[in-house]
């Protein structure tokens, strides 16, 4: 069941409907404010939309490297499982 949950960020307060449990919804709004307030250290003059969107793609970017290196990793291990496999029936066949 959805609740609301209200958060603070660059000093502005947003109400968020989630059903995720509370352990995610406080690691993902520290991970969304320290990105935040991370860029808009580094640009004071940017205004807070800009500093969503350049979160927002700083995040995106780290998600897709993140799934390409998890398929590459599924893939090693497929290949390294069918090799483990034809190892084993290989040694069973000689017995």
């Amino acid at each position: 069941m959805d609740r609301l949950v209200k958060f603070e960020v660059l000093g502005q307060e947003y109400p968020l409907y989630t059903d995720a449990p509370e352990e995610d919804v406080n690691e993902i709004l520290e991970l969304v404010k320290n990105q935040l307030e991370s860029y808009a250290k580094s640009s004071s003059t940017l205004p807070a939309n800009k500093l969503a969107i350049l979160t927002s793609l700083n995040m995106a970017g780290k998600y897709v490297k993140l799934k390409r290196d998890f398929d590459n990793y599924r893939i090693m291990v497929d290949e390294t499982v069918g090799r483990m496999k034809t190892q084993i029936d290989n040694s069973l066949e000689f017995k």
